[in-house]
């Protein structure tokens, strides 16, 4: 039976969510409800000239119950692609509706309260996925790969970053999502799994070279929400699962001025008589000042792991690079996040995730997953050696 979904957010990722439903989920409707009607009509006929389908539009404000309420009437995969605070409360409803919801996540702590609902969703025979992007999302998709693919497993590195393809000094980036996302990523704690234990980490640490064959010399640092609850669920099966972020040599050494220099603070401070939060300010200048910069992206993606398989100690290395498609529009950050939570929402969709709420990791199998991207165009190179 065809299948309704609705998606809760009609920007970047909503929109390449749509398209990619269109393409693959053989739905019934796909469904785009945005705070802004126009913005939700503005997708809504972008994706028509795409795909020569109908999608259906309705203006939705995500925190009033009876509007949400409406907006899931009839709709068998929610696609949350909004703020990521709002999750856990549109879980909520979901569950009461019997809707089943994934969502773009990106900060583990809140991602935590929505796999508190696991009870409830069973009950409600309702299954969630929270934090189905790109990092955390298909990194880790890539991380359970790598693992499947040995006997057995002793560590696994991950490493991403989205980057522009004609890199503008001081900093060499382009921003391809929120500001305040880019913030909590560069400076909140990261967790890992080390030596068989939970670690947090700082991030803006560890910086350590990379040489990337599309790109040569790049480097690579500790951020955070990039592992999710993946070290929590592997502990006891790996002893090391960790992620990094990759960007242009001397990027994390700018990036840490700022850190170190408090303008990331949330605290208030008195600037010529009027109290201003650092951070709000930082996001509003340097947010601005990025998002005019003009370029392509393309999304580099590297995850490496080592272990035994046929009894020989080996090293799995598997490199991805994305780049923006002049065809549709979208951006490689757009594919391999939109594409990504689509792929999970056709998932469930499928019946093949159970009922609950399931930790990213456990929802789809890494090689189903990796057959899903290569479907969908995005490729991938492996290469085993001897360790």
């Amino acid at each position: 039976m065809k299948k309704n979904y609705a998606i809760l957010g009609a920007g970047m990722q909503g929109t390449a969510a749509a398209y990619d439903l269109a393409k693959f989920a053989d739905a019934n409707e796909i469904r785009l409800g945005d705070a802004s009607l126009a913005r939700a009509e503005a997708a809504a006929l972008r994706l028509q000239g795409l795909t020569y389908r109908d999608f259906s539009v309705q203006e939705v404000d995500a925190l009033d119950e009876q509007s949400l309420d409406e907006f899931l009437s009839e709709i068998d995969v929610l696609l949350s692609c909004v703020p990521y605070w709002m999750h856990p409360k549109i879980a909520w409803r979901a569950i009461a509706k019997g809707v089943n919801m994934c969502d773009l996540g990106g900060n583990t702590e809140i991602t935590w309260k929505t796999l508190k609902m696991d009870d409830e969703a069973r009950a409600a025979g309702v299954s969630l996925v929270p934090d189905c992007g790109l990092a955390p999302g298909l990194v880790n998709s890539l991380g359970m790969y790598l693992i499947e693919s040995l006997d057995q497993c002793d560590s696994v590195k991950l490493y991403c970053g989205v980057l522009p393809q004609h890199p503008v000094p001081p900093f060499n980036y382009k921003l391809t999502f929120n500001i305040e996302g880019l913030v909590t990523e560069y400076d909140y704690h990261a967790v890992a799994l080390r030596d068989g234990e939970i670690a947090e980490i700082e991030t803006l640490t560890e910086l350590e070279p990379l040489e990337l064959p599309s790109l040569g010399s790049m480097e690579a640092f500790v951020t955070s929400g990039g592992t999710s609850t993946a070290p929590y669920t592997l502990k006891g099966r790996v002893n090391n699962y960790e992620y990094k972020t990759i960007r242009f040599p001397g990027h994390c050494e700018r990036m840490r001025i700022f850190k170190d220099f408090g303008f990331w603070n949330e605290q208030m401070v008195d600037v010529r008589g009027t109290s201003v939060r650092p951070k709000d300010v930082f996001c509003r200048v340097f947010g601005e000042s990025l998002g005019r910069i003009q370029d392509v992206d393309q999304c580099v993606i590297r995850g490496q792991a080592t272990g035994r398989k046929n009894g020989e100690n080996v090293c799995v290395t598997v490199d991805i690079l994305d780049r923006q498609d002049p065809v549709t529009g979208f951006t490689a950050m757009e594919r391999t996040t939109g594409f990504s939570l689509s792929i999970i929402a056709q998932a469930i969709a499928a019946g093949t995730v159970a009922p609950g709420a399931n930790r990213y990791e456990t929802a789809m199998t890494g090689t189903a997953f990796m057959a899903e991207l290569q479907r969908r165009g995005i490729q991938f190179a492996e290469q085993v050696a001897p360790q």
